[in-house]
């Protein structure tokens, strides 16, 4: 008889494991890795699987069939998952779905093809990006000035910008590292690069550089840029045709009459705005924030970020998607942007709480799009030239590193969302994804 009742109970959990054919990844605070779960379902995309994104659900929580050992992939990265059934996952997407809810499911079908713009030589400070690519096991190409004037950025969908100065002055590191071997090196090896492409400055070539990735974006690519990578990419563009470099970069003075004549009808992001010629100033123009440190006690440094409607706004919902409201503030050399610099079309994704200030922004050029994440590193503070690489084993579940990685998940679905611009409450679109997760064809019953 007891072995006849343990048969039983065996039985039905066999039934029960079975049936469980889908894996949710809630990403709301009982994820145990936030930051390792979006290389799992990056790469499940990668290797020809699909899966939702349930904005607003849980965090922005992932669901996917149970297939390509995405269940073990996840405990061997301590990322948390849980089993469900198709019965549970089309009640989740009805849920995910309603019209009463600010949530919806977004299908991830193509992962995009991942270009970093670095150097190829180490220089003392680390990317966030890549820090956070490397961590979630995303794999990433890394590129520079000859690949970008050579074509190479055909080969992307995706292109990550960081502490760069596309303006040709080096980083405005020449006050504090003019005789530093690295930076010596840096400066050497640009002046040469130059040279080979047939251009008399840096800042010509750098120029040249900002114009092909322009032409990037407008034909359908993806750009993220963090720290200076922002407002340089702008002034560059807007002083294409101004000698804005002072001599001890160039050689030459810089135009009296420059901030008379940039041309704000050739940026992205930013308008309005003035620069500064000082070559001793670790800035380059009022886009971003001034440096306040000391001011500001570091536990009340927060930034918020914003609501949109997942069904109507699903991009910058994409974007934003996270397990707190409220995230840590962190400094750069460009840390944030003043909101009078900001272009009207451009989206505010997240401002500094108590600051007219924009942390986080997002907006569309030609067939594609940009987005600006001002400071450095999520997890450092004041990150110095020299300080040691943050460890994010430390922090698996960094909200400030969550943003840099829906990033790389959002181009997944975005081209499919802007195509698709019926009503997302009517019943096909509905059908469509409740569909799509139990993993039918339009002929089935």
């Amino acid at each position: 008889m007891k072995f006849t009742f343990l048969f039983i109970i065996l039985a039905a959990l066999s039934v029960n494991i079975s049936s469980a054919q889908y894996v949710l990844i809630p990403m709301d605070q009982q994820q145990t890795n936030h930051l390792k779960a979006y290389g799992i379902i990056y790469n499940h995309i990668v290797d020809g699987y699909e899966a939702q994104w349930l904005l607003n659900y849980r965090g922005g929580s992932f669901l996917a069939q149970s297939e390509n050992d995405i269940v073990r992939e996840s405990r061997l990265r301590n990322v948390r998952v849980e089993q469900i059934t198709d019965a549970q996952a089309s009640r989740i997407i009805q849920e995910v779905e309603s019209n009463s809810v600010n949530m919806a499911a977004i299908p991830l079908q193509t992962a995009p093809r991942i270009a970093v713009y670095t150097p190829p030589h180490l220089l003392p400070w680390d990317d966030a990006v890549t820090l956070a690519l490397t961590y979630a096991e995303v794999e990433y190409s890394t590129l520079y000035n000859e690949d970008i004037l050579n074509g190479a950025l055909e080969d992307y969908d995706w292109l990550h910008l960081h502490h760069e100065d596309f303006t040709g002055q080096h980083g405005k590191f020449w006050a504090a590292y003019r005789n530093a071997p690295w930076y010596q090196r840096q400066v050497r090896e640009l002046e040469e690069m130059a040279a080979e492409f047939g251009f008399s400055k840096v800042s010509d070539m750098k120029t040249a550089v900002v114009r092909t990735m322009k032409d990037f974006i407008g034909n359908g690519g993806f750009l993220f840029a963090m720290c200076s990578g922002t407002d340089t990419f702008d002034i560059a563009l807007a002083a294409e045709e101004v000698d804005i470099v002072p001599a001890e970069f160039d050689g030459d003075p810089v135009d009296p009459n420059a901030n008379e004549k940039l041309d704000f009808s050739n940026t992205l992001a930013f308008e309005n705005f003035e620069l500064t010629f000082n070559p001793a100033e670790y800035r380059h123009g009022n886009i971003d924030v001034p440096v306040r440190l000391g001011e500001l006690d570091q536990s009340m440094d927060f930034f918020t970020l914003f609501e949109f409607s997942a069904k109507w706004d699903p991009v910058p919902t994409m974007l934003t998607q996270n397990h707190v409201s409220s995230v840590r503030g962190f400094y750069g050399q460009t840390t944030a942007f003043r909101m009078e610099t900001i272009k009207s079309d451009v989206v505010v994704l997240a401002k500094n709480s108590g600051r007219d200030e924009a942390k986080y922004i997002h907006g569309n050029y030609g067939e594609g799009t940009f987005t600006f994440y001002g400071g450095h590193d999520p997890e450092d503070y004041t990150h110095r030239v020299g300080d040691p690489p943050t460890d994010l084993d430390l922090f698996p579940n960094s909200p400030g590193y969550r943003l840099i990685l829906n990033n790389i998940l959002f181009p997944a679905a975005q081209k499919q969302t802007l195509k698709t611009q019926r009503d997302p409450y009517d019943e096909e679109s509905v059908n469509s994804f409740l569909m799509a997760v139990m993993g039918l064809n339009p002929g089935d019953k």
